[in-house]
């Protein structure tokens, strides 16, 4: 007995629709900050990785910033106490998009 049979049994009244369900698409503002990011390199256990630093915004609006890159790049990240820290050597890439998004960036190291 599938899922569906269980449901029919439970409510025999209800009648299922194929219709997809509309999810609506918030479009998130990011917060805009006069002051630059800090885009920099480090090796942490022998790997390379970058590290934003500096977002004045809050904590939510830097972790959606922080999925976007790592989407965008296809590369692993995590946000931790206040950095985005991006697996690998992206300075360039990463400052182009923060750019574009209408950041400012400073790069630091190297």
């Amino acid at each position: 007995m599938d899922l569906q049979e269980q449901l029919k049994k439970l409510f025999p009244e209800h009648q299922s629709s194929n219709e997809p369900e509309e999810k609506e698409e918030v479009n998130h503002e990011l917060f805009i900050q006069k002051e630059p990011m800090i885009c920099k390199y480090e090796k942490r256990k022998g790997k390379a990785t970058t590290i934003i630093e500096g977002y004045e915004g809050s904590d939510e609006d830097f972790k959606i910033l922080a999925k976007e890159i790592k989407t965008k790049l296809s590369v692993g990240g995590t946000f931790k106490e206040g950095a985005i820290i991006i697996q690998g050597d992206y300075r360039d890439k990463i400052m182009k998009l923060l750019q574009d998004k209408g950041f400012k960036t400073k790069r630091v190291g190297g």
